[in-house]
């Protein structure tokens, strides 16, 4: 019998989450209502069993509707969402890094001093390996949770696309088959934008506790304009603050 994603399950606990009102601090930050949160989760869902042709290509190549298609269409909403040119700048440049530090650890450590298949480090299971280290590069250069949600989507994303370039420049043979957002990598996709907002959340919520509150007076209104609480936002803060 095959086994049920991790990511459907994780999807289905935070529905229920999501459903009893314990999200709604992170859904604010993310200019996401409970039930716009659970059209998207569904959405992921029902897509992952669907698989889109990407005509002429030169490898065969599918794109995964609920690994690909939802998850990149919410990076991009939140990034259209973004309160400043200067939040773009991150969360791009964190995807960067976030796809580059996926596909690295993919390709040169995991592979490569062995002889069996896991590779050199065949004791760590990939699929949390992969979006811990995701999720935690995303947070690190995204730092709020809108940034760091998008750098860790699109950033493994980007791993699918980088692999396919491989391919295409490598002359694969016909057989070879590119799923982007499939082909297991949703639960990669899934876990590491998880991890990557808790991240940004326990860590807001730390500083902001220290701190006494959060800082909002003197920030661009632009990184406050459209939160449903500004006064209580700690993304203004995380957004806009600097070392």
């Amino acid at each position: 019998m095959e086994q049920f994603p991790a990511s459907i399950i994780i999807l289905i606990i935070v529905s229920v989450l999501i459903y009893l009102g314990l999200a709604q601090r992170v859904l604010d930050r993310m200019y996401l209502s409970d039930r716009g949160a659970l059209l998207v989760i569904a959405a992921i869902i029902i897509g992952s069993f669907i698989n889109l042709p990407v005509p002429f290509t030169p490898v065969n190549t599918t794109i995964n509707v609920g690994g690909g298609l939802v998850p990149a269409g919410l990076a991009v909403y939140l990034l259209v969402k973004a309160g400043s040119t200067k939040e773009w700048i991150r969360a791009l440049s964190a995807t960067v890094a976030t796809a580059v530090i996926v596909y690295a650890l993919g390709s040169l450590v995991m592979r490569g001093s062995t002889a069996e298949p896991g590779g050199r480090f065949e004791y760590i299971d990939s699929l949390y390996l992969y979006p811990l280290v995701g999720g935690l590069t995303a947070y690190i250069f995204g730092r709020s949770r809108r940034a760091a949600f998008v750098a860790a989507v699109l950033g493994v994303l980007l791993v699918d696309v980088i692999q396919y370039v491989w391919l295409v420049n490598n002359r694969a043979p016909a057989a070879a088959v590119v799923s982007i957002g499939g082909a297991g990598i949703l639960d990669t996709v899934i876990l590491a934008g998880i991890v990557a907002v808790l991240l940004a959340e326990v860590i807001g919520e730390i500083r902001e506790r220290l701190r006494g509150g959060p800082d909002v007076e003197g920030r661009p209104p632009e990184l406050l304009r459209g939160l449903r609480k500004p006064e209580l936002d700690q993304e203004g803060v995380e957004d806009d603050e600097k070392e």
